[in-house]
């Protein structure tokens, strides 16, 4: 077999391969991805002419696989485009190559070029700026000669009044005085009109240009839209059953039924496109960032990352119809810890001790959550209204506030708005966090902390959720304290004191490289997955809304 995107391993490879396909959208690194991935890192290192543009950051891929005839070997791929073009011969190539200089996509993007240069052209034009200069110059004289003409009516008027007061008017004098004074409305009127004309004339001649743009800004719309949907239509997918489904299809029954822009050009659907086409077996597959991480998200050097949720789920839902598939994590973490221990209740509420792995609430996946476990283990809590004030990621572990009734949640969620709740959480962080250069005292519990502050408004990742992303322009204001407690074993152990409530805010901070720079251990979104999540909500403080008593309860993690 002589395929140059097809490498085999250069050691022999020992132990069992992969019962089942990777879960794409949240796994642990098979060691084979990570052999393989070994060796695309090593290529890339030699290829000097891409060194600039790989350090900027780029997403990366492996996919293991078996050959048809039985051969292991491994695929890999880079997501969008690499020094300008899809194509490279060690890489798989894009699952459509819209990037030919003759091709139709190149044309009519060249026609839409036009059409943007044109209308360009049009509104720097001297004849246009030339029409809008004269426009303002006779709405400018047409204002002066209105303004001119009503003081001068002001002032007859005046005189009128004047003469009017003296009370020695005739009849005829007074019937002239009105004559004046309605003379001199109509010829304001007059006045108006002719000068309108003007205005008018000055006016055409600039929505001329206005309407001409319009109308080319509207051709240009519609041969984008039909650009666009042609490029869907192109994008056409593979599964293991070998059915077929272009990217309108896919999309049309998703969430999101239009395709975001740079669908498919992801590694995974390339990767799979590739094997499905060349009669490869999918073995095993993972995703890594190479490169500074992005201003906004966080992506560390050589981390593995799940596939992303907006462009590629929909894709790769379809693309693994017929491979036998790995249970999602999340599932099968859910199930594992069951025991939810109550450390507070009370007539209006419980303070619970949530497992890593159990959702707060009944969720979209399927899984167990908090409330159905409690209600399982207490059937007398069955005739109470349970609501969790406030969340807690699936993976975090720790204190957490639920209300038995409408009313106790109302009074709880106040407190919360209100920032009166104070909260102390207990991370386990990925490196050596240096201590803070200038250390802030923080009142947390009537003890005083010396403490860092982090200051990095938070917003929806749209295209890949549930991550978070850093924006100053649209993020949220989010704030969180930070004590350093101590360095183990190459991590560090921090204390967290959040300010505000975003998702994943503590995590974000912590990751971010304008946070700590070092993600939570076994953060699989933004970091790299371990048994579990290092992270949990250690003690909770707050005034209770009923009792009027201070509530201050902690539970250790055991991490």
């Amino acid at each position: 077999m002589n395929d140059i995107k097809f490498h085999i391993f250069p050691q022999q490879v020992k132990g069992p391969l992969p019962q089942r396909f990777t879960f794409p959208f949240a796994y642990t690194p098979h060691q084979l991805c990570k052999l393989a991935a070994n060796e695309v890192q090593a290529y890339v290192a030699l290829q000097k002419q891409w060194q600039h543009e790989l350090a900027l950051g780029k997403m990366l891929g492996v996919l293991v696989v078996k050959s048809p005839t039985s051969q292991l070997g491994y695929l890999a791929a880079f997501s969008g485009q690499l020094a300008g073009t899809a194509n490279h011969h060690f890489f798989v190539p894009a699952v459509f190559d819209y990037l030919q200089p003759d091709g139709y996509f190149k044309i009519h993007e060249n026609e839409i070029s036009a059409l943007n240069r044109q209308i360009a052209a049009i509104e720097a034009s001297a004849e246009r700026k030339i029409a809008i200069g004269k426009l303002n110059d006779e709405k400018r004289k047409a204002d002066a000669e209105i303004a001119d003409y009503q003081l001068f009516m002001k002032a007859e008027k005046d005189k009128r009044t004047a003469l009017r007061s003296n009370g020695n008017l005739s009849a005829e004098q007074e019937s002239a005085l009105v004559r004046e004074s309605q003379f001199q409305k109509a010829e304001l009127k007059r006045l108006k009109a002719r000068l309108a004309t003007g205005v008018l004339a000055a006016q055409a001649a600039v929505d001329g240009f206005a309407q001409q743009i319009a109308s080319l800004k509207q051709r240009r719309e519609q041969m984008s839209v039909d650009l666009q949907n042609w490029l869907f239509r192109q994008f056409v997918f593979l599964n293991a059953r070998g059915e077929k489904a272009d990217l309108i299809q896919i999309f049309e029954t998703s969430t999101q039924p239009l395709p975001p822009s740079g669908a498919g050009e992801c590694c995974a659907p390339k990767l799979l496109q590739y094997a499905y086409t060349n009669g490869y077996k999918p073995v095993c597959m993972a995703e890594f960032w190479w490169g500074e991480s992005p201003k906004q998200e966080v992506r560390n050097h050589g981390s593995y990352y799940p596939a992303c949720k907006g462009k590629c789920e929909p894709i790769l839902r379809f693309m693994l119809q017929g491979l036998s598939v790995d249970e999602s994590p999340v599932l099968t973490r859910a199930v594992a810890n069951s025991r939810v221990e109550v450390l507070f209740e009370d007539d209006w509420l419980l303070v619970v001790n949530k497992p890593s792995g159990m959702l707060s609430v009944p969720g979209k996946i399927g899984a167990d959550s908090m409330i159905t476990h409690l209600l399982r283990q207490r059937p007398d809590l069955n005739g109470c209204q349970l609501m969790p004030v406030h969340r807690l990621d699936m993976d975090t572990s720790g204190l957490l506030v639920v209300a038995k009734s409408l009313s106790a949640f109302k009074a709880l969620q106040a407190l919360f708005e209100t920032r009166q709740v104070h909260k102390r959480y207990t991370a386990l962080l990925s490196g050596q966090v240096p201590y803070p250069t200038q250390p802030i005292i923080h009142e947390f519990a009537d003890v005083p902390h010396p403490v860092g502050r982090i200051g990095l408004p938070l917003c929806p990742d749209v295209t890949d959720r549930p991550r978070q992303m850093v924006s100053f322009e649209h993020g949220k204001e989010s704030v969180t304290f930070y004590e350093i407690l101590g360095y183990e074993e190459g991590c560090t152990r921090v204390s967290f004191f959040p300010q505000t409530g975003r998702t994943h805010q503590l995590r974000v901070h912590s990751a971010h490289a304008d946070g700590l720079g070092a993600p939570i251990v076994g953060d699989d979104l933004y970091g790299t997955s371990a048994q579990r999540l290092c992270l949990h909500a250690a003690q909770i403080i707050f005034q209770h809304p009923f009792t009027h008593q201070l509530v201050n309860l902690a539970e250790e993690a055991d991490f």
